[in-house]
């Protein structure tokens, strides 16, 4: 598969929670509990960042690094716990703009690596950088729209 049809996904999907994100009230985004402990604004760079994520992985591959990649990163819960935290402290606009950037990034990452890359295994990730490119992408984005949707539909039926 080439790199074009990895944006396509990424966009589509990224495009559908924020679809799914307009039924939230405004007022409510950064109200703690819609999404477990977090509100939108903290699922909102929760996202951003593992967006980012995946253009340090594209990096890592593009620079001989793959094995490297990950062998001295904190837990996932420790990461997600700490951008949960920094996203507390910032305005939803901001959270929004930083997001918008890391997908921005990673679309422009994606269109000029050489998807031969695409196989090359992150040995600390266990995946191939096309699988961990879709787990932080699009497949990410997918599975928060889907439980948004869940929540919310329990929400108004409740």
């Amino acid at each position: 598969m080439g790199t074009d049809r990895l944006v396509e996904e990424l966009r589509g999907e990224r495009d559908a929670l924020f679809r799914v994100l307009d039924a939230v009230a405004p007022e409510s985004m950064t109200t703690p509990g819609l999404v477990g402990e977090w509100s939108a604004r903290e699922l909102i760079a929760h996202l951003g960042y593992w967006a980012g994520h995946a253009v340090e992985a594209i990096h890592a591959v593009e620079t001989g690094h793959a094995g490297e990649f990950g062998a001295d990163q904190p837990s996932v819960d420790d990461v997600n716990a700490t951008v949960a935290r920094i996203a507390r402290q910032a305005s939803l606009a901001t959270v929004r703009k930083r997001e918008a950037a890391s997908v921005d990034a990673f679309d422009e990452r994606l269109r000029g690596m050489d998807a031969s890359l695409l196989a090359t295994r992150l040995p600390h990730h266990g995946l191939a950088l096309e699988e961990a490119i879709r787990e932080d992408g699009a497949s990410h984005y997918r599975e928060h729209a889907d439980e948004l949707r869940r929540v919310l539909g329990e929400r108004a039926s409740g």
